[in-house]
């Protein structure tokens, strides 16, 4: 029978083994029943994932230390310091600002909005990292559709699609990537040479999908909503200068930590979270304790608790099925069945990465896959296994777009539709953005085949 190690260093006999009941088999059914459970929509996301991630320790799949070892404390401290920022932020007006601005920069047409903000998304997530954008972006995204009396849907869903086609492109735009680029040593360079020119190709494809898809709808928007946004003072919109200067200081530090902190063993989400401190430092130092206290209560209360603990719950179920082997099965299967054929090798990987990447989260998917593609790099003789890497990398990143749940920055945006009372239903995203992913992908396999099998 499997032991499992308890937190004081002796070992305790899971439930599934004292049943008589494989604890491969548990953590799946686990896994299916959570899953199936969210795609109905019928209970809050928040609560089915803690129940999940409940049930993986209760049931011995893991111990608490493994529950909680499983948690990525980096992405829920990137979500939580952005969203304290984004908060305060936006009580400056800075938000409305560029939202009055950037719509009369295209005097208002809905339709150039839509392309505008979906280009925007999708070259801020290559440089800073798609979570973050989708956080900066969402605000102004829903002052913009209030402004013109429109559904913010076909927005939210041009700037999922952008972030995550954005982030492929660059080392520090996905997590799949800054996982790949750290075990390889594959510089930033190597990472924008190989994966934007398709990144560029897919953003291309996926704004001319949207701009058909919704031209009609949007141009049926009344020329006195557009007016109406045209007659606005952006600079009115400011309402505390102050503010916004140590708002925008913050967050300019906070994008320098992005981007160089990798380098120094600094994470984005202590970027993040400390970018929120120092800011909250910032606005609030000169009130008296008490008024502090209420401050920071309040915005506190601005940050989305129920995503936080949503993907908490969802880390602790993958690493569930991680620890009972499921996708160091998945792994081995991929990296035998080719027989030691390189270009079959690497698309097998692509399209397993790219369609599981749709359903599951894909940084321990790809934190699998890269030891088994080390190890499996004798087996291909003198030919370099770079190629593997790239399609790692696409797949992972590319196939985010499949489900809301496939990407943080889905769920992210997620919340501020639901905080809107415009909720994005998972089956309603899915019916739009599994047909793109694929294509996406497709365009991408016959990329890496010209590539580097041709």
């Amino acid at each position: 029978m499997t032991e499992h190690p308890d937190l004081h260093g002796g070992h305790a006999f899971s439930l599934p083994d004292l049943l008589g009941i494989s604890p491969f088999w548990v953590a799946t059914a686990i896994l299916i029943l959570t899953y199936t459970l969210l795609i109905s929509e019928k209970l809050n996301r928040a609560i089915l994932a803690m129940l999940g991630a409940a049930m993986m320790v209760i049931f011995g799949i893991l111990n608490q230390q493994q529950a909680v070892a499983g948690v990525d404390a980096n992405t829920l401290a990137l979500l939580i310091g952005m969203m304290v920022i984004v908060a305060i932020t936006s009580k400056s007006g800075l938000f409305q600002f560029v939202a009055i601005t950037a719509s009369k920069w295209v005097n208002a047409n809905p339709v150039g909005i839509l392309i505008m903000l979906t280009l925007i998304t999708a070259v801020f997530s290559a440089l800073l990292d798609n979570v973050t954008t989708v956080l900066l972006i969402a605000p102004i995204t829903l002052l913009i559709t209030e402004a013109l009396e429109t559904k913010v849907l076909p927005f939210f869903m041009a700037e999922i699609l952008a972030s995550n086609i954005g982030g492929t492109a660059t080392l520090i735009g996905d997590p799949p990537n800054i996982l790949i680029g750290s075990a390889t040593g594959l510089s930033f360079n190597d990472f924008v040479v190989n994966l934007a020119p398709i990144a560029a190709i897919c953003l291309v494809v996926v704004t001319a999908i949207i701009y058909f898809t919704y031209r009609k709808t949007l141009s049926e928007i009344p020329q006195e909503s557009r007016d109406r946004i045209m007659k606005f003072d952006a600079s009115g919109a400011i309402q505390d200068v102050r503010l916004m200067v140590k708002s925008l200081s913050v967050l300019a530090l906070v994008i320098f930590g992005f981007t160089v902190g990798h380098g120094y063993g600094i994470q984005p989400g202590t970027s993040a979270l400390a970018g929120a401190a120092l800011l909250m430092l910032l606005a609030y130092w000169h009130e008296s304790a008490e008024e502090q206290s209420e401050s920071v209560h309040h915005i506190f209360g601005e940050v989305e608790w129920i995503t936080i603990l949503f993907f908490a719950g969802l880390f602790v179920i993958v690493a569930g099925v991680e620890h009972v082997g499921l996708l160091q099965m998945f792994a081995d299967f991929a990296l035998n069945v080719t027989n030691g054929d390189l270009k079959w090798t690497a698309f097998l990987i692509f399209w397993s990465a790219g369609l599981l990447s749709a359903i599951l989260d894909n940084i321990p998917f790809v934190a699998t896959m890269i030891p088994m593609i080390e190890a499996a790099a004798g087996n291909f003789g003198d030919q370099s296994i770079e190629p593997l890497w790239w399609s790692l990398a696409l797949g992972a990143c590319l196939g985010g777009n499949g489900t809301l749940l496939g990407a943080s920055a889905n769920l992210s945006v997620a919340a501020f539709a639901e905080k809107a009372k415009q909720p994005i239903g998972f089956v309603q995203f899915m019916k739009m953005a599994f047909p793109i992913m694929l294509l996406t992908l497709v365009i991408a396999n016959i990329y890496i085949w010209l590539r580097y099998f041709y």
